[in-house]
């Protein structure tokens, strides 16, 4: 089971870094959050996928008895996936008024955007 979540997990990377690579900002966007899903589940499956008991103390019992989940990476997956969510939340916005402000999601167009314009009579050193 874990090698499959594994596998699943390197062809969300693999989707996403392809999708980071490519021209438009909308593409951007969801490279960045198959990224993230990614990395939780990698995450998940670094500390082994386990179908048992929550990591719940017995009252009157001091520590934990027979097999449990490990709650750190419980705890550290749902911190990431509020992080990432707040991440993508941003992005989206920023993207969205890069939109407005020059008109296109295409990388190439919004380069263009940067060079001086010739007829202001500025000179471009670079």
């Amino acid at each position: 089971m874990e090698s499959y979540v594994a596998i699943v997990a390197g062809a969300l990377f693999a989707a996403g870094i392809y999708l980071l690579l490519q021209r438009t900002l909308a593409q951007l966007i969801l490279g960045l959050a198959l990224i993230s899903n990614g990395a939780n589940l990698a995450i998940f499956t670094a500390a082994g996928l386990r179908w048992g008991e929550p990591p719940l103390i017995p009252e009157g019992a001091t520590r934990l008895a027979g097999p449990a989940a490990d709650p750190v990476p419980q705890a550290l997956i749902l911190t990431a996936i509020v992080i990432g969510f707040g991440t993508l939340a941003f992005t989206t916005a920023l993207v969205h008024r890069v939109h407005q402000t020059v008109g296109t999601d295409n990388l190439d167009d919004m380069r263009a955007t940067d060079l001086l314009d010739p007829s202001s009579g500025a000179t471009d050193k670079s």
